[in-house]
């Protein structure tokens, strides 16, 4: 039996590009399309009733994923950071727990009196790259480099 593949829905803005260039190219060979119907083309062209339903379904910005092993960098409490991905869940849409092992243990903690290093934590990420919970002065606990 012949296995079906899908293709991944692109963005909303690749999915206008689309039908801009659409537009543009039976313009250019003598068939004048409004932007309208160039929409609904691409709509059908991805399988979809119409441009609504598919504007609807498409996501606003590509979903990072993320795999063990992966090589990451970016900040951990205001201190920079290069890792390795341990585990990594998809906790929901475009957020990931993730467990990451630094390459050099990171100090948590902010006394001169102690230090607090860290060689490995959970966090759980979101879609703009950074965890929700935050530091008592408003940053993101870990924000990823390269987002």
């Amino acid at each position: 039996m012949e296995q079906k593949r899908t293709l991944a829905l692109p963005t909303r803005a690749t999915l206008k590009a689309q039908a801009k260039r659409l537009r543009s190219d039976l313009t250019a060979q003598g068939k004048p399309t409004t932007h309208a119907q160039a929409l609904e083309a691409i709509a059908h062209q991805w399988g979809a009733r119409d441009w609504n339903t598919l504007h609807a379904k498409a996501p606003d910005t590509l979903q990072r994923s993320f795999t063990p092993g992966e090589r990451i960098s970016g900040l951990y409490l205001g201190h920079a950071f290069q890792g390795t991905v341990k585990a990594a869940q998809m906790a929901s849409a475009g957020f990931w727990r993730l467990t990451v092992v630094f390459d050099d243990a990171v100090d948590v903690v902010e006394s001169q009196h102690f230090t607090g290093l860290r060689k490995q934590v959970s966090a759980t990420i979101g879609p703009q790259g950074h965890t929700a919970q935050k530091t008592s002065n408003g940053q993101p606990h870990m924000v990823l480099d390269a987002w």
